[in-house]
């Protein structure tokens, strides 16, 4: 039956015009029970091994961000996307759809493969780097062009929706299967996230290098959520101690006080952006836990630091797009990423603003189930737009009902907002135009049919199972005054989900390699690393061998330091330079003869440490 759907699904959604009708609906409630199944079609038509998909040559279980090759070339499968679409999927499964569970199946094959892939990032062996790489082809071989990487949200993402499936698993007498299958594949991902949560990596919009809101989030939730797994499992996850040193860093990192909102990114060198951006929200809907209380982390939707959020990062695309015609509180309105952004021109995003309207369905939710709405210093901008007599105070029955009713009617207005725009096929791409809301950018976005689902199924009051945000040990951090960058040492203990589908690999010796460079940089220029190993590209003066980007985490003024910690073979020596990637994407190579070193060898346990200047030609 399902091969049938998608063929009718494939049919309408590949009508598709340019400026297609509008999708006409009678209610709110008529528009979503018509876009909720075609976007779930439309997300599994994205991924390989299903019949009549878009993704013809795509691996089975392989999620395709979107059938776009040109303009912008989306025919790759991302972790993050692929994790995210898995726990849709997953909840649907859980929310009755058994007929999902085969594409399960396959997905959870191929990110077994794909964790044993080596790739420019790293390897599985021994140290896991290779986890965090974001991209590859979709037919599960490593992309090696140049790109932002690491992407350290990935691993924490792919390791929830696993774990969202043990409750399915387990209340179907399946523990062992479980245990077998699925357990090595999440382990792997949550030594990744206690060994490198504390170094910075790119964010989800893969654009911005430092700490990472939305990536901290996941990572924290991760963490907790195999914590309590692997005590139900009678398994170990020493790695999982690390979760309150995660929180600590997230409540005492990002918020920012002048402006009064939880900035996207910090450790970053990025003077022209404000930090107000979708990251949190998206953050917040993807750790949302129905059991939670509202003064638990900022992390969970109804917490007043993330509502104070949602209003800023709202009303910086009210007058933005002229699409939104300068509405003003309480209407409601179409947000893109962050209000810099031009990518494609800088348009609104569906997924972002269903992600608006989600993370108030998902607020009302968790308000409603502890009975009492606390207004705070920092939330009352938030509610009086939607209820203008509100004040600083804890509100119950009648008058906490109409306030909520508020809030839920001004959810409606985000998923209205997309109504407009959203073709009369119900296909859903990666923008709106912000002028006249014609669909731009990537055709048919994964994503964009995942948000709207998830978003669909909060307004249903359909909720995903608890992962213990709402215990003490989850909140473990939430109050500490001094955080330590601690980390769970994984290297070495990685191993392959052979249960999962994944082949054995050979774990050949490797020794860790640290190079460090002060190159003084200007906003825009990244530093990378090019050399004559397979991790270092293979070339020497080669512009389409880069791949490896250098870390500026530890850059200042006074010590402009780039760097990577990275594993070469045992004893191997490298030839290598310093790349200069400017502004416009061209590369200055270092002047004078290339460099040299030699790896440890075998069983030495010393790590080798460069510590050089760079030789850039002065402009």
């Amino acid at each position: 039956m399902l091969q049938f759907v998608l063929l009718a699904i494939w049919g309408l959604l590949a009508s598709a015009s340019p400026t297609p009708e509008r999708r006409q609906a009678n209610t709110l409630s008529a528009f979503i029970a018509q876009e909720r199944p075609t976007a779930l079609e439309g997300a599994l038509a994205n991924i390989g091994g299903l019949n009549s998909s878009w993704v013809e040559g795509a691996s089975p279980g392989v999620v395709v961000a979107s059938p776009s090759t040109v303009n912008p070339n989306y025919f790759f499968t991302w972790t993050r996307d692929s994790a995210l679409t898995y726990m849709m999927i997953i909840d649907e499964l859980i929310f009755g759809n058994r007929s999902l569970r085969t594409t399960i199946e396959d997905y959870t094959k191929a990110q077994a493969i794909l964790q044993t892939v080596t790739n420019p990032s790293g390897s599985l062996w021994p140290a896991g780097d290779g986890l965090g790489e974001a991209k590859y082809y979709s037919n599960l071989t490593s992309f090696d062009g140049t790109w932002g990487r690491p992407q350290r949200d990935g691993p924490a993402l792919r390791a929830i929706a696993f774990m969202n499936l043990a409750p399915v698993l387990i209340g179907l007498n399946e523990t062992q299967e479980y245990k077998e299958i699925y357990w090595p594949l999440v382990l792997n991902d949550l030594k990744y996230v206690g060994q490198y949560w504390n170094q910075t990596g790119y964010d989800l919009w893969e654009e911005v290098h430092g700490s990472s809101f939305f990536t901290l989030s996941a990572q924290h939730r991760a963490l907790v959520q195999g914590g309590f797994l692997a005590k139900e499992l009678d398994e170990e996850c020493l790695a999982c101690e690390q979760a309150s040193q995660v929180l600590c860093f997230l409540e005492h990192n990002f918020w920012n006080e002048t402006g009064g909102y939880l900035t996207a990114d910090v450790n970053v060198n990025n003077v022209n952006r404000s930090g107000i951006n979708a990251d949190p929200i998206l953050a917040a809907i993807t750790n949302f836990d129905i059991n939670a209380t509202c003064d638990a982390s900022h992390t969970q939707p109804c917490n007043s630091r993330m509502l104070a959020t949602h209003k800023v990062v709202v009303d910086s695309f009210r007058n933005l797009y002229p699409i939104n015609k300068n509405a003003s509180a309480p209407d409601a309105v179409l947000i893109g990423r962050y209000p810099e952004d031009t990518y494609f021109g800088g348009g609104a995003w569906p997924l972002c603003t269903l992600g608006a309207a989600e993370l108030l369905y998902d607020a009302v939710a968790q308000i409603n189930r502890t009975g009492t709405l606390s207004i705070d210093d920092d939330s009352l901008g938030f509610f009086r737009d939607i209820y203008p007599s509100a004040n600083v105070s804890n509100y119950t029955g009648t008058v906490m009902e109409d306030i909520l009713s508020a809030m839920t009617t001004y959810a409606d207005g985000f998923v209205s907002a997309v109504q407009e725009y959203t073709p009369a096929n119900g296909s859903l791409s990666e923008q709106f135009n912000r002028t006249n809301g014609e669909s731009t950018s990537a055709s048919k976005l994964t994503w964009s049919f995942a948000s709207f689902v998830t978003m669909a199924q909060r307004k249903a009051g359909q909720y995903p199972h608890s992962w213990g945000a709402w215990t003490p040990s989850a909140n473990t951090g939430l109050n500490s005054t001094q955080c330590n960058g601690t980390s769970h040492n994984s290297t070495g203990s990685y191993t392959a989900a052979v249960g999962a589908g994944a082949p054995n690999i050979t774990t050949s010796c490797f020794s860790e390699v640290i190079f460090s460079v002060n190159a003084t940089t200007a906003f825009g220029q990244n530093v990378f690393l090019l050399g004559n190993t397979t991790n270092l590209g293979n070339g020497i003066n080669e512009p389409s061998k880069i791949i490896l980007p250098l870390n500026p985490g530890n850059y200042s003024s006074r010590n402009p330091q780039w760097y990577v910690d990275i594993w070469l073979a045992a004893g191997v020596t490298a030839e290598y330079q310093y790349v200069l990637q400017q502004k416009n994407g061209t590369y200055t190579f270092e002047a004078g003869p290339t460099r040299h070193l030699t790896a440890a060898g075998c069983g030495s346990g010393r790590v080798v440490r460069v510590d050089e200047v760079a030789r850039f030609p002065s402009s």
